[in-house]
């Protein structure tokens, strides 16, 4: 017997169908109105097009209040693009011109998170829509009218019509994950020292939940702005302090850490690490504390920095308390400014370097970052861009009927790669001919009996949007056909032929949008990943060499914003994170799945590397370090140099050049074990914390050099809750400064990568304008 059928749509089915009964009931209600109340045809292309644009054809992310105030936002740059797009048709060279810095600036603007990149798609759709002949600013003003009539209704039913439940404000997550770690601090403080097994699935469980991966888009802190930059780096430090709870090695044996403060026989980070914690979730949820815990934490800090002697072991779990307390201070600065904004204390220099930019220089960093070809957002940008000019060009000197179908199929069937974009084509002529060929049929059985098409029309687009999200782009188009039919047969007499044209134009959008995805970096961002994780590890190698010399030689530091020579691994990892968090939405070719590698750790390499370096040689006051002893130099510089040579290495085998072997000898890193097991005598505090970073860093590299044969195994084999374990030590030490030091929590509909914990976690698939 067959399946029962089900009582209940799938998800996918019932959010999709809400999604079409509010771009159905704004476009058809703004359309009808204007067309068959007021007879005005050009206003009623417009209502029903700007919902149908900003609805139907964008991927606009959060739940229908946010989307209403994503749209309520938009209206005036759709008025400003009306505008440009009726007043620079009057010569085809004007409109190409325009469609070119129009194009490149709405698709660059994804880099400003995911609201800004699913907008783009219908804002395009704005200026391409009055490009077109006919020359009439007389009619402006009903194109601004019906633009606004349906982009009002939209907002009205998004903000009304079955409103979704609320998801979990980032906020809260980060408020839920800051009271596990106080939980965990405070259970460290007692015997057996260690978390349980319940306590670390809890700790896993909430540094999870902040995962980029797993929070709504909309919900996600990818923007340019000091309060999102901010609340990233709340999510990344909170993450990083309860991964290094979750490996912090017991004390050592005679040792009895105290459990009441300074009076039970000298400082307790921990207890003061668990305040700190439940001050945070206070804060974040709304109330104001006065920072006494925060206070403390330093002053803790300070005396255990201070403390002389000891044991090796001693020392290395003053080593790992300290980088606890490091973690506890960087969330509860970084709550404090997503919280408070540029009203909070002023924190030091160095991690929290936006704490005093204004928004514009913000954004003007966000933005340069990423102007030049090494930015997958540049790239893409320049692709859609020449695309949809070259589109303009064809339409406006053949004269193409409705050459407005032509830059439609180029804008939204071109994408990152040729092979996508090849595959894509292809479903997309194969559905557009079946649906010009129904639409044909429709028209020449019908013929002008416009009733039909007005009854016809509403229950369509209702399938249509329906359906086409859900089963493909063929589907798309071949419904989405039928319903342009419907809506122009509305507008004016139509024959048959209306859907030959309708062919036509998809043919000549779509093979426009091949062209240039072949001609401009057609491989998309593999490419660019493989480069730019190449480059980052080459200067990372230089950093720890530097970094290496430096704490050996001793010497003045002072409180800088970022450690000379930083700045270029920090440009590094924006270009490496943006390339990476593509790369992960492109579907893979058919045929079995090429040798790949971790590039997740190369990442967080990178942010070791950077968090690190700057941690070593930037301190939060003026202070002089004195210099190593001889064994203890050299046996530092003889570990970074190692390390280094392993990151260049590595780096030959990603990007090699004509002469680099093409297989290379196994990299040896020195081990975390290696590396701690030979403590020259009279080693201090400065040589136990480099070479803890250095180890961290080996494992790093030992992970990135063993190729794994398809990145599915490897996703499965990074589920296990052994390698988990294993992996935590490595992964969560580079999390803090991930969201100060890199301007890379750009989130488009890619999603900020630089927060997954997980070095082979899977990332959702992305929507590119």
């Amino acid at each position: 017997m067959g399946r029962p059928f089900p009582r209940r749509l799938p998800p996918a089915y019932r959010a999709a169908a809400r999604r079409a009964l509010r771009v159905t009931i704004a476009a058809g209600a703004g359309f009808y109105v204007l067309l068959y109340a007021f007879d005005l045809p050009v206003g009623a292309t417009y209502a029903l097009f700007g919902a149908v644009a900003m609805a139907g054809l964008s991927h606009l992310p959060g739940s229908g209040r946010q989307r209403a105030r994503t749209l309520t936002a938009a209206l005036p740059v759709c008025w400003v693009l009306i505008t440009l797009g009726t007043y620079l048709s009057v010569r085809t060279w004007s409109a190409v011109l325009g469609m070119l810095v129009v194009g490149f600036a709405l698709a660059f603007t994804a880099v400003g998170g995911p609201r800004f990149a699913g907008a783009a798609t219908g804002l395009q759709l704005m200026y391409i829509l009055p490009s077109f002949p006919p020359y009439d600013p007389g009619s402006l003003g009903e194109r601004l009218a019906g633009a606004t009539l349906g982009l009002a209704l939209l907002i009205v039913v998004e903000e009304t019509l079955l409103p979704e439940p609320a998801a979990v404000p980032y906020r809260e997550r980060a408020a839920r994950a800051a009271d596990g770690a106080a939980r965990c601090a405070d259970r460290l403080r007692s015997a057996p020292y260690t978390l349980p097994e319940t306590e670390l699935r809890t700790a896993r469980a909430l540094s999870t939940e902040l995962r980029s991966s797993q929070v709504p888009e909309a919900e996600r802190p990818a923007g340019a702005g000091l309060q999102q930059r901010a609340l990233a780096h709340t999510g990344l430090a909170t993450r990083t302090l309860l991964g290094r709870l979750a490996v912090l090695t017991p004390p050592p044996p005679g040792a009895v850490p105290p459990l009441d403060g300074a009076d039970a026989g000298g400082p307790d980070p921990l207890r003061a690490v668990a305040e700190v914690a439940r001050e945070t979730a206070a804060r974040l949820r709304g109330r104001a504390p006065d920072g006494r815990a925060h206070a403390a934490l330093r002053r803790t800090r300070q005396a255990l920095v201070a403390a002389e002697g000891g044991s090796p072991a001693a020392l290395r779990r003053d080593a790992a308390l300290l980088e606890v307390a490091d973690a506890a201070l960087a969330m509860s600065t970084a709550a404090d400014i997503a919280v408070r904004g540029r009203a909070a204390d002023a924190p030091a220099p160095g991690r929290f370097w936006y704490a005093r930019q204004r928004a514009p220089l913000l954004w003007w960093r966000r933005l340069s970052g990423h102007a030049g070809g090494r930015s997958v957002f540049f790239q893409n940008a320049v692709r859609i861009c020449l695309a949809l000019a070259a589109a303009r060009l064809i339409a406006g000197i053949d004269t193409l009927p409705h050459g407005f179908w032509v830059l439609l199929a180029t804008l939204t069937l071109t994408r990152t790669t040729v092979r996508e974009t090849r595959t894509t084509v292809r479903k997309a002529l194969t559905g557009t001919l079946v649906g010009a060929l129904v639409a044909a049929t429709l028209l020449a059985v019908v013929g002008t009996d416009i009733e039909v098409y007005a009854v016809a029309l509403p229950p369509l687009m209702l399938v249509a949007f329906t359906l086409g999200p859900v089963k493909g782009v063929g589907w798309a188009q071949a419904l989405f056909t039928v319903v342009i039919a419907l809506v122009f047969a509305q507008l004016a007499p139509a024959t048959w032929q209306l859907a030959e044209f309708r062919l036509l134009d998809v043919l000549a959008g779509s093979a426009i949008g091949a062209v240039f995805g072949l001609l401009a970096w057609p491989r998309g961002a593999h490419d660019e990943l493989r480069r730019s994780v190449a480059v980052l590890l080459r200067i990372a190698a230089e950093i720890v060499v530097a970094t290496t010399a430096q704490v050996a030689a001793g010497g003045r530091r002072v409180p800088v914003v970022t450690a000379p020579g930083h700045r270029s691994l920090q440009h590094a990892l924006v270009m490496a994170e943006s390339a990476y968090a593509q790369y992960q939405s492109e579907p893979r070719g058919p045929g079995p799945a090429p040798v790949c590698r971790d590039w997740q750790a190369a990442l967080i390499a990178g942010h070791h590397t950077l968090w690190g370096a700057d941690r070593l040689l930037v301190p939060a006051e003026p202070v002089v370090i004195p210099p190593l002893g001889p064994e203890s130099s050299a046996s530092v510089i003889r570990t970074g140099d190692r390390v280094a040579a392993g990151m260049l290495l590595t780096s030959a085998r990603m990007d090699p050049t004509g002469d680099t072997a093409e297989t290379p000898g196994r990299l040896h890193a020195p081990t975390a074990v290696a590396t701690l097991a030979t403590d020259p005598p009279g080693a201090g505090r400065a040589y136990y914390a480099t070479v803890s970073w250095l180890a961290s860093l080996a494992t790093d590299l030992e992970r990135l050099a063993a190729e794994t044969e398809t990145e599915a195994e490897a996703d499965t084999e990074a589920d296990t809750e052994a390698e988990t374990k294993a992996e935590t030590k490595a992964e969560t030490k580079a999390e803090t400064e991930t969201g100060s030091h890199s301007d890379s929590n750009i989130g488009s509909g890619n999603g900020n990568i630089s927060g997954t914990p997980g070095l082979r976690a899977r990332r959702p698939p992305t929507e590119h304008p």
